[in-house]
């Protein structure tokens, strides 16, 4: 079994002391449930839409309701919150942090990196669908309060995201300290309405009974599994919870969930369904038709504020995430802007921030309506879900020695549940679907492209190097000239000579005083304490190895990882020393490695990597390039 407290020094690191826990507790309300804070909007009218196709009964609104109160119970509060939430990786969560615990103990096995790339590539899918239907179904409140703002709904909603994209730049630490409050008074808002409204019709508290949700769905055979795909849409934001572990630690997200968020939802959702029994007219948007006239206007800007934070939280996520894949292999290296000097994780990814904002444009503007975009919510997260079962599978069986019986007899109701949800979102393929499904394949071969293409690129070039020990003792007999100064050269294989180190030799004729083979490390763990981040390896008089050590959370700054080396005995000084990089310039051949489009989209995936030098944070004016052509 797992430890249920966090590791010491990553509580000292994080304040999880008693005055920072509740600032921690305020700020995952803000960002962790901000996505699922927001569901009430869009959840239960959809799925009561679906119902109501041969007439509004009130058993179909209770039916729908406690289907929505019970998949919250089960999903959220049973998988995420009690469950999953104990697989940490050093305190840090998500479905590749979870991959990284796995590999830990079954190795890089190639159908678990597959397993996280398609999970990864379904988060994409969220990331641009969440902010489109957030923004839009807030926005869609005002043609409540004044009906002919109707047509002016897809161009404030434009304009709300063009700055909401814009100012990512910028970092997000002086917005973040306003998600809290902002979010504490919508979920306080949001239950106080549903609070209010219970009253209308007492007997909807019979969907507390999970007897309820069971005789609906047995009673309306198939077009049951249409309404669980609007069910579904409840529990989106529900991967938020351990994405965002490492930020704020597992007690405030669950105290947050337990104390605030869930008895906030299920008052809501509860007396939207009142509302309806009382008056079927509410249907247009039960939401805002609970909300008294004089109260509309406010309700409509306070959602769109709690909207702009739920996406603000997705985009931050798919920038970690990204962070995360490109660590772990499975993207190239992309420039990573970091926008705030105290906190780590707060980066910003220009190429991920476009790629997004042109996915959410495309969305709102093909879609128009949050109801139409409702069609193409859901496939994305439950796809993650189900990997994130899987996975925990494993890591149950193979990390926490549970016998794979009780992991399968644990895992298995949520892959059914989880299972029967995709079931029922993949019926809405043709009308929305395929937008989250074609992004995740697009995404899942570029990063399967970049994996495999990779693995092509180094068995070639080892074929092609010469062992470091044979170039050793050639160099010690044929006493090539010396330069001064400390020369650096980086590889990924520790076992053979660097090509640049090579093309140095042939091109240059000279080998400097001091060598240096540097091979940065990248571990499954999210950060690695400094006393493990340098060890060195003396070769010969002529190359020292050193390995450099990162998490895969961690920008891999090799200048202040040398500073470490030195104190631990490396002679050089930073000024007097060269970073040699091998530039390679790769060409497509047939019938070679992987089929002509795979090589051409790999080399272009090549070409648009950001340059090694500021990825390694390495000084420009020390830094030398050699050229090579390649190829695949």
């Amino acid at each position: 079994m797992a430890v249920d407290t966090e590791q010491p020094h990553l509580a000292q690191e994080r304040g999880h002391d008693n005055s920072g826990f509740w600032k921690l507790l305020l700020g995952c309300i803000g960002v962790v449930y901000g996505d699922i804070g927001t569901s009430p909007l869009y959840a239960l009218r959809e799925a009561v839409v679906h119902a109501a196709a041969d007439g509004l009964e009130d058993a179909e609104v209770i039916g729908v309701v406690s289907l929505l109160f019970w998949a919250l119970t089960l999903v959220v509060t049973v998988k995420y919150i009690c469950l999953i939430l104990q697989a940490d990786n050093n305190g840090e969560g998500g479905t590749l942090s979870l991959l990284a615990l796995v590999q830990r103990i079954m190795g890089r096995k190639m159908f678990l990196a597959l397993i996280g790339v398609v999970g990864a590539s379904l988060f994409y899918g969220d990331a641009v669908i969440t902010p489109a239907i957030s923004v839009l179904s807030a926005i869609e409140g005002l043609k409540l309060v004044t009906p002919g703002l109707d047509r002016w709904i897809l161009p404030i909603t434009t304009v709300i995201l063009v700055l909401l994209f814009a100012v990512q730049n910028r970092g997000t630490g002086r917005i973040a300290a306003l998600f809290g409050p902002i979010t504490l008074v919508w979920f306080i808002a949001i239950g106080l309405l549903g609070l209010l409204h219970i009253g209308d019709r007492p007997d909807i508290l019979h969907a507390l009974n999970p007897l309820r949700a069971f005789f609906f769905l047995l009673s309306h055979g198939f077009l049951a599994l249409i309404i669980l795909g609007s069910v579904f849409l409840a529990i989106t934001g529900a991967e938020a919870l351990y994405a965002d572990m490492g930020h704020f630690g597992r007690k405030p997200i669950r105290v947050a969930w337990i104390v605030l968020v869930f008895p906030a939802l299920a008052l809501n959702y509860l007396g939207q369904g009142a509302l309806i029994m009382a008056d079927n007219s509410a249907l247009e948007n039960p939401f805002y038709l609970m909300a008294p006239d004089w109260a509309r206007l406010p309700l409509v800007i306070l959602a769109a504020m709690a909207t702009v934070i739920a996406s603000q939280a997705v985009i931050t996520g798919a920038f970690s995430l990204t962070q995360q894949a490109i660590q772990l292999g499975l993207l190239p290296r992309l420039e990573i802007q970091h926008t705030s000097e105290e906190q780590f994780g707060q980066i910003y990814i220009p190429k991920v921030n476009l790629f997004l904002f042109i996915g959410v444009m495309v969305l709102v503007w093909t879609f128009q309506t949050s109801g139409k975009l409702a069609s193409a919510y859901g496939i994305a997260v439950t796809g993650n879900m189900i990997v994130t079962s899987i996975l925990a599978f494993m890591f149950f069986w193979k990390f926490w020695k549970w016998s794979p019986i009780v992991s399968a007899l644990v895992v298995t109701p949520f892959l059914v549940l989880e299972s029967v949800f995709l079931g029922s979102n993949m019926l809405k393929v043709l009308d929305g679907g395929y937008a989250p499904l074609g992004l995740a394949t697009v995404l899942t071969i570029v990063m399967w492209t970049w994996m495999r293409g990779t693995r092509i690129v180094y068995a070639k070039a080892r074929r092609e190097s010469i062992a470091l020990t044979d170039l050793t003792h050639m160099l010690q007999r044929s006493q090539p000239m010396r330069a001064r100064g400390t020369a650096v050269f980086l590889t990924s294989d520790t076992q053979m000579a660097p090509s640049a180190l090579m093309h140095n030799l042939k091109h240059n004729g000279v080998l400097h005083e001091r060598n240096i083979i540097m091979t940065i490390v990248v571990e499954n763990t999210p950060r690695v304490a400094l006393e493990d981040r340098v060890r060195i390896e003396p070769i010969s008089d002529l190359f020292t190895r050193v390995f450099l050590t990162f998490g895969y959370m961690e920008e891999p700054n090799v200048p202040k990882a040398l500073s470490l080396a030195k104190k631990k005995g490396l002679k050089f000084e930073i000024m007097s020393t060269s970073f040699f990089l091998s530039r390679r310039v790769f060409r497509a051949t047939a019938n070679v490695g992987m089929p002509q489009w795979q090589d051409r989209l790999y080399i272009s995936m090549a070409i648009s990597a950001a340059d090694t030098s500021n990825y390694y944070c390495l000084p420009t004016n020390r830094v030398v390039e050699m050229g090579q052509q390649f190829t695949i």
